[in-house]
Formats: C-alpha cells, sequence, structure tokens
C-alpha cells in the first residue's frame, strides 16, 4: 500500500528515494508475522521524514530543510515555505506519537500501539494530500 503510494520515488536516487524504500519495509511488515508495531513506526517515520525533508528540498524557494527528526517541526516548515495548506495543530499530536515512537524503538522502549494505530489513521490522509501536492 505504502510503496504504491510512493512509486513516484521509486528508485529515485535522493531523499525520496530513501522514502520510498522505507515504504516498502513498511509494506513487509505488514505482510510478515513481525508483531512489533515499533519497527512499523520507526520505518513510517522515516518515510514521513524523508518526503518532508525532499518536498522541502524540492518544493521550496532554497530548498533547505533542517537536521530536525520532529514530523511537526518538519510540516510546519514545508506548510510556511511551500504554500501548502494545512492544519497543522490537527495533525500535531499525531505527528508527536509518531515521532517519540520511533525515539522508543531506537532504545528498545515498549510503545502503545493502538494510539500509533489510531495516529496512522489520522496521517494517511496527510501522507496522500503531500503526494499530491508533489504531484503539481
Amino acid at each position: 500500500m505504502y510503496a504504491e503510494k510512493l512509486k513516484v520515488f521509486k528508485n529515485v536516487e535522493n531523499l525520496g528515494g530513501k522514502a520510498w524504500e522505507h515504504a516498502v519495509m513498511i509494506d513487509f511488515a505488514e505482510k510478515s508475522e513481525i508483531k512489533d508495531c515499533a519497527m512499523h513506526c520507526f520505518h513510517f517515520q522515516q518515510l514521513f521524514e524523508l518526503l518532508l525533508k525532499h518536498l522541502l528540498e524540492t518544493k521550496t524557494e532554497f530548498g533547505a530543510y533542517p537536521h530536525t527528526h520532529k514530523l511537526n517541526k518538519l510540516l510546519e516548515q514545508f506548510s510556511k515555505e511551500a504554500g501548502f495548506k494545512v492544519d497543522s495543530l490537527h495533525y500535531f499530536d499525531a505527528l508527536n506519537t509518531v515521532t517519540v515512537c520511533a525515539e522508543a524503538y531506537r532504545y528498545n522502549f515498549l510503545i502503545d500501539c493502538k494510539t500509533y494505530q489510531r495516529s496512522i489513521e489520522i496521517l494517511n490522509p496527510l501522507l496522500d494530500d503531500l503526494i499530491e501536492f508533489f504531484n503539481t
């Protein structure tokens, strides 16, 4: 599902291509017997971070992006610099949940999978909107 959504970036040698690679890993995790939502979250956070950085690089005047991993900060910057119309407050909690979840994965902490899944449901339409914005 995610690899199909990001197919425009398939095997592209930049941040967009790396986002697609994480999409492939998410699809693999969803089809496998692995029931570790932390791994899913890590790849989802990476997909979102790299996509936002790619959009900042390709759709803004100066093509610069910060070194932060905080998805809400990246979305706010992209919205401001590229004119992407979004209610970032609507996505704030979900973006923070994914960011914190991915950090927990790196340190092998347990995460709340139900909260993470709700965040994904909230963020999937935003992902679609970002990809549509890229294609325009």
